[in-house]
């Protein structure tokens, strides 16, 4: 990689998602209340801002599958998209659109300023608190004490992105390091710890993006049901693990003939909701060739409450770290890493370039999460129901994971669980 003087460092990360409710409230979008303007403009561009992401999305997790296709899948796609359209920004001329483009945004289409209004838009909407499902999502820049800034930077980071801006000497690399890591860990209470691992000599900024989610099941697993079971991560290869499980309960179902998949949505109390995709044995690989903005509008659009008798769901923690520029150069992102980067909006020089793009993430998955009152309810079961064929779904074989928001197609997390076991 071509290197140069001096080099702003971009940090991705994503913290865990846990079956319990969790936020940090502290952005400083959250300070500020949109204005029913703002809301039907936002209205507007999210419709635009929903589909690149889930593009993004699909085609970012279809190159992390091949780097790596053996290994669990976890990140966030949102995470990664709002801190590249942060970094966007102050970029100009061929590294703005190759960013934009790369993020798989329709510029005939889409102003850029509508994409930065979209993002403002969806950041204020996430940090607005709810009962039962809180979502804490933010940006930071840590800037060398003797690099200065433009005013129309500094100004449009805070008040499209929220951004905090913190003065850190990156002379001293090992306080600098401890700096950042120790304001992740604090954002996202624990689940994100040494996201920048080391920093270049040469470093003058980081820009961080978190988000952290913390959601409760609507419809609890009783930890009493949870028992040890087999799961198969090849044909004749398994490993023992705590197999948690729902007896008589109604959900939104699908089974897809044409990809050979069953679909399953578990909703969170609170506008999320988890879709579970569990291929055909040896199918995996053409559903995920088929993972596009349509197929997921298809899934949703078709699924249906039915009565499932038996859901078996392993419980599971993944986490997973990532250094992003190979993949995000094979999604069209270059320039930006190179001598020929030009992110001259940032201090009005064209000195700058980005030397490292890193991302972690952590899911977490068990019974957690409900009041319970409400355990009682999911036991009870429909007399009627019993009169359709019998339906069991295990989730005992490698399958997908996608968080999403109930009212747009952007994506929160995308996991793929080849192995529960798997470090």
């Amino acid at each position: 990689m071509e290197r140069m003087l001096p080099l702003l460092a971009l940090g991705l990360l994503v913290a865990g998602f846990c079956p319990a409710v969790l936020c940090y409230p502290n952005c400083p979008l959250d300070k500020e209340n949109p204005t029913q303007e703002d809301q039907d403009r936002g209205t507007h561009v999210d419709l635009g801002l929903a589909s690149a992401n889930v593009d993004f999305a699909f085609s970012l997790y279809k190159q992390l599958v091949l780097k790596a296709p053996d290994k669990n899948v976890i990140f966030s796609p949102l995470s990664i998209s709002t801190a590249l359209a942060f970094l966007s920004l102050g970029a100009h001329n061929t590294t703005l659109m190759e960013i934009l483009r790369g993020l798989k945004f329709n510029l005939t289409e889409t102003s850029e300023a509508e994409i930065h209004q979209s993002f403002q838009h969806l950041l204020r909407t996430l940090n607005q608190s709810s009962d039962g499902l809180q979502l804490s999502m933010g940006n930071a820049m840590f800037i060398e004490e003797q690099l200065s800034l433009l005013d129309r930077f500094m100004e449009d980071a805070k008040r499209l992105y929220g951004s905090e801006a913190f003065a850190t000497d990156f002379q001293d690399s090992a306080v600098a390091k401890k700096f950042i890591n120790d304001y992740v860990k604090n954002r996202t209470r624990g689940k994100i710890t040494d996201l920048i691992e080391d920093l270049d000599s040469q470093t003058v900024m980081v820009l961080v993006n978190y988000i952290f989610f913390k959601a409760k099941w609507k419809m609890p697993f009783d930890p009493h049901d949870t028992h040890d079971s087999r799961f198969y991560w090849s044909k004749r290869r398994w490993v023992k693990v705590p197999m948690m499980s729902l007896q008589h309960v109604t959900t939104p179902y699908f089974r897809d003939e044409e990809l050979s998949c069953t679909v399953v949505e578990l909703k969170y109390i609170g506008n999320a909701s988890a879709l579970f995709i569990l291929p055909d044995q040896d199918k995996m690989e053409e559903v995920e060739a088929m993972l596009l903005p349509e197929t997921l509008k298809r899934w949703k659009d078709s699924l249906e409450f039915r009565h499932i008798d038996e859901l078996y769901l392993p419980k599971f923690s993944l986490s997973r770290d990532y250094d992003l520029e190979d993949v995000l150069r094979q999604l069209g992102i270059e320039e930006v890493f190179t001598s020929k980067a030009d992110l001259s909006g940032i201090t009005g020089a064209r000195n700058l370039a980005v030397s490292q793009v890193v991302h972690k993430a952590v899911l977490d998955v068990s019974e957690e999460g409900t009041e319970a009152s409400a355990a009682t309810g999911v036991k009870i079961t429909l007399l009627s129901a019993f009169v359709d064929p019998k339906i069991t779904v295990r989730f005992n074989r490698p399958f997908l994971m996608i968080i999403v928001p109930m009212d747009t197609q952007n994506i929160f997390f995308i996991s793929k669980v080849i192995n529960p076991k798997q470090a």
